[in-house]
């Protein structure tokens, strides 16, 4: 009852889901966990959470290695023990990973799988065999290291941060599995990003674009020289589709290092694409053959180049290319593609109206989005709901969405990264003009009034809801809307 009382009634609104948008629809449930049912194990998940929090953030860092070299050497380097997929860029990071993750898994495999930001759970961020970590297995894992966490803690200038204990509880929970093989996705850039401590028999790099420019540089070629640092000796690389000068940074890294190189339009790619009922079915050429009817339950062209490169990356892994002139076997690979989810990607949360999720976050992920929408879904009008972080070109991302969207409703996710909801109003009345834009400062009034917007030309008018802007506000939002 005590812990009832206590709870922030916003969260408990979020948590319980808003009565008017209960009606659910769409895809079949994504592998995002609830809070856990056990009160004991709810409780000691969150002051793990609580103590993770003491830590500096994701967006603030030292950009070194030093910190996790410690703690890995003083965990006995349990990234050694099994080999890794390591994937950098900066957009599609995510969606590719969980498409390697399902190939491997498809070829019986033993996966783990490290990515980032989380949706909804924590948890999410640490997979083996395909599903988050339990939280009794991540709470374990966490007091497991956390001596040797405080011992680095005391012997370095700062702190581990938040983002390097997780990347050490990953790496230790792998070992401890044992997993076959490891995906894990770069928190940011490359070289000095917590998770360069293993060394990636196949490295991938998906498109790079402007992002995080105050860290990584302010051009593609600038941001690629800092990605390039997870490429390693004799690696396999597998590039998506670059800008010519990010292109050209990254093949001269790969020359200097004796890797291999396979380029997506040249080495592997996707022949033909067609959109089909929940997704699209696809004729992929990987590094050992085309790979016909492939049905992938994601939606835009993007997601069909993302599975391109997921696949040259497994076929990579297997020697397919080189060290075996044979493609993987085409009814294995189908059967994986037909199961991958993403959550928080083009997933739809509810219908009549469409209310469709999608984490873009900067100008080039909200124009892929952008795209896919218009591909995927016939809408006669498209309300917006969008709570971006401050640290984003929120005005390129409005931009990119302003065709898009008849209206769009600004609010303010409960992150302390936030945009505030009246400047990022100021912005979207510059892009949208006045008449188009509608301020809710809590998302649950942003979804209902986005909702109410979508449905005022009649319920079977073709009215929908794009939230967008942040994976935080699409968390926050798929709680709302009764996910997870």
């Amino acid at each position: 009852m005590a812990a009832e009382t206590e709870r922030d009634p916003d969260l408990a609104v979020i948590e319980a889901g808003s009565r008017t948008l209960r009606t659910q629809g769409g895809p079949p449930e994504a592998d995002v966990p609830a809070r856990p049912a056990d009160p004991e194990v709810d409780k000691a998940l969150r002051e793990v959470e609580a103590e993770l929090a003491t830590r500096w953030g994701e967006t603030k860092l030292e950009p070194s290695v030093s910190r996790i070299s410690a703690l890995m050497d003083l965990l006995g380097e349990p990234q050694r023990s099994y080999p890794s997929i390591h994937i950098t860029g900066t957009n599609g990071k995510t969606s590719t990973a969980r498409m390697i993750e399902a190939l491997l898994g498809a070829f019986e495999l033993r996966t783990g799988r490290y990515t980032s930001p989380h949706v909804q759970s924590i948890t999410e961020r640490i997979s083996l065999d395909g599903a988050p970590i339990s939280a009794e297995r991540f709470i374990e894992t966490y007091e497991d290291i956390k001596p040797y966490v405080e011992m680095v803690d005391a012997q370095q200038e700062y702190r581990l941060s938040f983002f390097e204990v997780l990347t050490g509880m990953a790496y230790a929970a792998f070992a401890d599995a044992p997993v076959d093989v490891a995906v894990v996705e770069v928190g940011m850039g490359g070289s000095w990003d917590a998770t360069n401590v293993i060394d990636g028999a196949v490295a991938v790099v998906t498109p790079i674009d402007l992002d995080h420019t105050d860290r990584l540089g302010e051009t593609p070629a600038a941001i690629a020289t800092e990605k390039a640092g997870i490429v390693k000796q004799d690696a396999a690389v597998i590039l998506a589709q670059q800008p010519v000068d990010a292109a050209q940074v990254l093949l001269k890294k790969a020359v200097e290092v004796d890797a291999t190189v396979a380029r997506e339009g040249l080495e592997f790619g996707v022949v033909a694409r067609q959109v089909a009922v929940g997704g699209q079915l696809l004729t992929l050429r990987g590094l050992g053959g085309e790979y016909p009817e492939v049905y992938l339950p994601l939606h835009g062209p993007y997601q069909a180049h993302n599975a391109a490169v997921a696949l040259a990356a497994v076929e990579a892994f297997f020697g397919v290319g080189s060290q075996r002139p044979e493609p993987l076997d085409a009814d294995t690979v189908r059967k994986a593609f037909a199961a991958v989810a993403s959550p928080g990607r083009m997933e739809v949360v509810r219908r009549s109206p469409t209310v469709v999720l999608d984490a873009a976050h900067n100008p080039a992920g909200a124009r892929a989005t952008a795209e896919a929408v218009g591909e995927a879904f016939d809408f006669s009008r498209l309300i917006g709901v969008v709570g971006a972080s401050g640290d984003k070109n929120v005005r390129g991302l409005l931009e990119a969405f302003e065709p898009l969207f008849a209206e769009v409703v600004v609010t303010q996710n409960a992150s302390h990264r936030a945009m505030d909801v009246d400047e990022l109003a100021a912005i979207a009345v510059e892009v949208f003009g006045d008449e188009r834009v509608q301020v809710e400062p809590r998302l649950p009034d942003a979804l209902e009034a986005a909702v109410t917007l979508a449905e005022e030309e009649g319920e079977f008018a073709g009215g929908g809801v794009l939230v967008t802007g942040s994976v935080i506000t699409v968390g926050e939002a798929r709680l709302l809307l009764g996910k997870g």
